[in-house]
């Protein structure tokens, strides 16, 4: 698979995103503007696609508990709960700043996947989210540059 694919692909999933996409195709010596690139395109999907998706989201878990299939609803709702105790203190005080500061934060359970659920269980407005999950997501990728190239850290 292509270099520019994989970290594409890389900077879609939960978690890892384009801040760990980026330090995986440095360590892999992938070219740098080529990773930055296609992280960044991932962090710009991931911050248009979720906040227009998540209210599908909750239809569906809620059709699932009515199926053999509940126990994922019941996961979605427990990932549901962590994500509003986690990101409460930040998003619900804050707002913009506050989602900004926790999708930009290079953490395990933050991010835009999670950032993008804080926004919608706290109503942030859409024209909102976008832009704070987008700068967000790229300055935590700024945030693992530069420790990566050996500049900070």
């Amino acid at each position: 698979m292509n270099e520019f694919l994989q970290v594409f692909l890389l900077s879609l999933v939960p978690t890892f995103e384009g801040r760990y996409a980026i330090v995986y195709g440095i360590g892999r010596g992938y070219p740098l503007w080529g990773t930055l690139l296609a992280a960044s395109l991932g962090v710009l999907l991931l911050s248009l696609a979720l906040p227009a998706v998540l209210p599908y989201m909750d239809r569906l878990m809620l059709w699932l508990e009515g199926t053999p299939l509940r126990k994922i609803a019941h996961l979605y709702l427990y990932y549901i709960e962590r994500v509003r105790k986690k990101a409460h203190s930040c998003v619900e005080k804050w707002g913009f700043w506050g989602l900004l500061i926790f999708v930009a934060v290079p953490l395990p359970g933050t991010g835009v996947w999670t950032g993008a659920l804080a926004a919608y269980i706290f109503e942030i407005k859409k024209g909102q989210t976008f832009p704070a999950l987008l700068l967000g997501g790229l300055l935590s990728m700024v945030i693992t540059l530069l420790p990566s190239l050996g500049i900070w850290g």
